[in-house]
């Protein structure tokens, strides 16, 4: 098979999930044997965060075939504008822009490559590709969260491409509703994310002089919200003084990351809370760990709450939080407490205060994430990829 994966934006030392999940995809596909390219949207130039097979061939409709075409200064405006007041009219100028500058590479690459089936990874692909290219190449539309987002805060203009893909993939069954009810003739297909397989858990029983709390994220106040856990541990430092908190991940405004170091400093714990940047060894860092801390707002799925779960970790997260209430289960592989900073306290103090639950959540953890081993999920993949073509 020939197969375009289209992520219409920004690849460039991105370290999110769906960068992630997109790179896998192409390395997976291409050792398989299928022919695979990438075609993203990014004013910057230059090499991806994740490693991505030289067999792939990749595509910057910003910079392609020796013309950069950059995001006009007016349209930023317009769209900052648009967000203030209504954020689907304000996500509509990203549509728009790629329609006036971009659909001439968009096509010239549907003509070199010609692929078999194209695997948009957000509905704005799916829009330029099915609403304004009219192609009749089958398009896979993947959903990264909740698709009832789509119906609420998604330009309107992309809701027909979501109707009329030729199938549409969800991480988790509860995503299957907002789509069905809207759309009972679409094809839907539920596959989570790959999720490693680490050879050896941690050890939780090993008797320590210090102990770890870990989260691992974009430091984003409104989505990943690592303050919160912050908040929790400053209430717990007294009490547990052999414990500390470690936070992986980068992206965070400087307001945001200052007003978080001055929490830390404020109750004296700068050498307990510590910003650790990001990293390529997710594995080592998670081995050192002994909870694991996601409190999001909400998620589509959550990679490094799936990778600790795999590494044997005891996890916490919140009840309200969509994927991460399937991801956990309450009680067996990990704490689902109520939002906010102190029932996060009162869940941690929970494992904390007993390394027998512990070791119980985490070897529960890590036998659910079994079923979403590489071969299963990209078998999945596969699957789907050629029942769509025929």
């Amino acid at each position: 098979m020939k197969i375009l994966l289209a992520n219409f934006t920004k690849m460039i030392n991105d370290t999110g999930g769906v960068a992630k999940v997109l790179t896998a995809f192409a390395n997976e596909m291409t050792n398989r044997g299928h022919q695979v390219a990438v075609a993203y949207s990014d004013d910057r130039q230059g090499d991806f965060f994740y490693p991505i097979s030289d067999k792939v061939k990749s595509y910057n409709l910003r910079h392609y075939n020796g013309k950069d075409v950059l995001f006009p200064l007016s349209m930023k405006i317009k769209r900052e504008l648009l967000k203030a007041v209504d954020i689907r009219k304000g996500r509509s100028v990203n549509d728009e822009f790629h329609t006036k500058y971009l659909l001439g590479a968009v096509q010239d690459i549907l003509q070199k490559f010609s692929p078999d089936i194209i695997v948009a990874f957000h509905p704005t692909a799916s829009k330029i590709l099915i609403c304004d290219m009219k192609t009749k190449i089958p398009v896979i539309t993947m959903s990264h969260g909740s698709p009832e987002d789509y119906f609420h805060t998604y330009p309107v203009d992309e809701l027909p491409a979501i109707e009329h893909s030729t199938a549409h993939q969800v991480l988790v069954p509860s995503f299957i509703k907002p789509l069905i009810n809207r759309y009972p003739h679409l094809r839907v297909k539920v596959i989570g994310n790959v999720v490693p397989q680490y050879e050896t858990p941690v050890d939780l029983s090993v008797l320590k002089e210090r102990y770890k709390i870990i989260f691992i994220g974009r430091m984003v106040k409104n989505h990943k919200r690592p303050h919160l856990l912050i908040d929790a541990f400053i209430e717990l430092a007294a009490e547990f003084p052999q414990w500390d908190v470690e936070l992986w991940g980068g992206g965070g405004k400087k307001s945001y990351m200052k007003t978080m170091q001055a929490k830390i400093d404020k109750a004296n714990l700068h050498d307990r809370i510590r910003f650790m940047g990001t990293t390529h060894d997710v594995e080592s860092v998670l081995r050192t760990g002994d909870i694991f801390v996601f409190p999001s707002a909400y998620e589509g799925w959550g990679m490094s709450l799936t990778e600790a779960m795999s590494m044997g970790l005891p996890v916490m997260g919140y009840k309200n939080c969509v994927a991460v209430n399937e991801l956990i289960r309450d009680n067996v592989t990990g704490i689902l407490c109520e939002d906010g900073d102190k029932p996060l306290a009162d869940a941690l103090r929970k494992l904390m205060q007993n390394k027998a639950l512990r070791v119980q959540y985490g070897k529960a953890a890590r036998e659910s994430m079994k079923a979403y081993d590489a071969n299963s999920i990209w078998n999945q993949w596969e699957n789907l990829l050629r029942e769509t073509i025929c």
